[in-house]
């Protein structure tokens, strides 16, 4: 018996160096390693970092899949459209102007999404024009060939865009265009027009010599404040089969210590709580920032910046149509099973600074017929937003009356008084 064991240890061990022998003249296969985002870098001096230009294609909203409320939706059309929400007007400032860097001039700058189809050989520009004075600068974006029912995402203008010679001083109100034009097809077709109001503030440098100069260019958002938007987007699992609750209106300030809060008949929902700790818990961040691309003085009220903020309520969904039963948590507020007026209140640096009502329709729908009847091109919702308290500053709330959407005001929409 106890040569039988030697045997077989000695086998065991033989096996043992055979497969060790074999595996190191296998090949060693590689995983791919996992890309990480780049950080943007910190800003130093008075420059901000410049947005980068390029295009991009996606899908047409904000999802793989469309909602089932597509009234607004380009994906249907024949002809490209411009998404108005995603519309960004800004002024570049350049640090110089006719070779002089005493002076500070600017030079326009977009970002828009445009809804396809886009042919082959297209190509996207945009004209810019002074009242009084004519046309000012052309210049093309990057374009990129889109299908039906997919969205290409652009940034064009500012810095690598137009030639600092073309740069100006000039303050108040200039005109503009998008247009496509695609020679391939003898084609040349406006998709867009409006205005934009440019202001001007001192940058964070002393005023006094070779800094006296040093103004700091901005278009004026103010029209934005009163407008918000409600709408559902696919789970990152479940898809379209449980969409999640969401909403988006803009600040002027810091986009920062935001605390949503939904509330139906009164009572607020979409909370879930586990051993005594809030799980699934609503949030916001900002999507969109409109600020200057240079540093202003510390007296310039909400240092001139615009930010779009999107709250998402986890807990909160249009529908569900999975056939799950609760999670571990217990069940996730559904729209569709409790239609009805509703109420979002945000809390802003610890204040009550906005309110935004609206009206599920029985089946989870959120459309209240505004984006349809303007073409907003896109699957949110257009609501009306009541800013309250004073940490927006001053602004013209009259400004959305003329100058929604770049000089392109809203049928059909009134803000609360």
């Amino acid at each position: 018996m106890r040569k039988l064991s030697l045997l077989s240890c000695a086998l065991l061990v033989s096996a043992f160096v055979c497969w060790q022998t074999t595996s190191a003249q296998l090949p060693k296969i590689k995983l791919p390693k996992t890309s990480q985002p780049k950080t943007q870098p910190t800003p130093s001096g008075d420059s901000q970092p410049a947005t980068n230009t390029g295009a991009t294609t996606q899908p047409t909203g904000r999802s793989e899949t469309p909602t089932t409320n597509t009234d607004n939706s380009a994906a249907s059309q024949d002809q490209p459209t411009i998404n108005k929400d995603s519309l960004q007007v800004t002024a570049y400032t350049n640090g110089e102007y006719k070779g002089s860097y005493d002076t500070w001039s600017w030079v326009p700058q977009l970002e828009f999404s445009v809804n396809g189809p886009v042919a082959s050989g297209s190509q996207l520009y945009a004209e810019f024009s002074m009242p009084g004075a004519g046309a000012w600068v052309k210049f093309d974006c990057p374009t990129e060939e889109t299908q039906a029912g997919r969205s290409m995402h652009t940034t064009c203008g500012g810095r690598d865009g137009i030639p600092e010679d073309k740069g100006t001083l000039y303050t108040g109100v200039v005109n503009f265009s998008i247009k496509m034009r695609n020679e391939l097809a003898g084609a040349d077709a406006t998709l867009f027009t409006g205005r934009a109001k440019v202001g001007k503030v001192h940058s964070n440098e002393i005023k006094t010599g070779k800094f006296a100069n040093h103004f700091v260019y901005f278009v004026d958002q103010d029209w934005n404040l009163p407008i918000g938007y409600v709408y559902l987007t696919a789970d990152d699992t479940r898809g379209w089969d449980k969409p999640v609750f969401n909403l988006a209106f803009w600040v002027r300030g810091d986009a920062v210590e935001f605390q949503p809060h939904l509330f139906y008949q009164g009572k607020e929902v979409g909370k879930m709580m586990y051993q005594g700790e809030e799980v699934g818990k609503a949030s916001c961040e900002s999507e969109l920032d409109d600020g200057t691309t240079h540093f202003v003085d510390d007296s310039v009220p909400q240092k001139a910046k615009w930010s779009r903020v999107r709250c998402t309520f986890p807990n909160v969904r249009g529908w569900d149509k999975t056939g799950e039963g609760p999670g571990m948590f217990g069940p996730l507020y559904l729209l569709a099973s409790n239609p009805g007026d509703y109420e979002f209140k945000l809390l802003w640096k610890n204040h009550l600074a906005r309110s935004i009502k609206f009206t599920v329709q029985p089946g989870g729908k959120l459309d209240n017929g505004i984006a349809a009847a303007n073409k907003l091109g896109d699957d949110r919702f257009i609501v009306p937003v009541a800013v309250i308290g004073d940490q927006d500053g001053a602004w013209d709330k009259a400004a959305w009356k003329t100058e929604a959407f770049y000089g392109n005001p809203l049928n059909g929409f009134t803000p609360p008084q």
